[in-house]
């Protein structure tokens, strides 16, 4: 997994309160048995309305998702996180993201920005007026800065662990891979009649 520092492009904002993980991938798409190739289940049922706002023209190539509070509830459905992130977004910016899809999210590279409403209702209203507004989220500052909405270095919450995860391009197997001296040795610490961890383990 890349690492990621900052995250800076254009937004979508979708004015709707607990989007649930059904909403963002439907279940008939949980038949697939690959992880790639999402991009089209991506909020497919409202795509079929042309007024929906990842249909507008404007937002061909936005990156970063601005949701009303609780995004991600229902279902702890990978597929959901893969179709955000095939489809090319980066962050999700809401007051409040499911717990479970708040910790899928930076396991394949997604940032979860959990800041205050009324900041969430000024980049709404940002880029709903101007589809070219940009958004950089500075992940190691924790920071939201917005000019055209007046939001300048606003601080925004992400656990410590996933913040490390993502700025050192950590997804948990990579993780687990930084602990393998530690693990072999442990490993030579086992009695022999108990099962080994695995080839890619070596002793120290």
């Amino acid at each position: 997994m890349d690492a990621i520092t900052t995250v800076r492009g254009h937004a979508a904002a979708i004015h709707r309160a607990n989007i649930d993980t059904d909403q963002i991938i439907s279940a008939k798409w949980m038949k697939r048995i690959e992880r790639t190739g999402y991009e089209d289940g991506l909020f497919a049922k409202w795509r079929t309305n042309p007024n929906f706002i990842l249909n507008h023209l404007e937002r061909e190539g936005v990156s970063i998702i601005i949701a009303g509070p609780n995004f991600g509830c229902g279902s702890s459905r990978q597929h959901a996180v893969w179709a955000l992130r095939d489809y090319g977004i980066k962050a999700i910016i809401s007051p409040s993201i499911a717990d479970i899809h708040r910790t899928n999210l930076p396991e394949e590279g997604l940032v979860p920005v959990e800041i205050d409403q009324a900041a969430v209702d000024r980049l709404m209203k940002a880029t709903d007026e101007n589809p070219a507004t940009i958004i950089e989220i500075d992940l190691t500052e924790r920071t939201v800065t917005c000019e055209t909405a007046d939001l300048l270095s606003a601080p925004f919450h992400i656990d410590s662990a996933s913040q490390y995860n993502l700025v050192n391009g950590l997804d948990p197997i990579g993780l687990t891979l930084t602990l393998e001296q530690r693990i072999a040795f442990h490993e030579t610490k086992r009695d022999p009649w108990l099962p080994e961890c695995g080839p890619f383990l070596t002793s120290v």
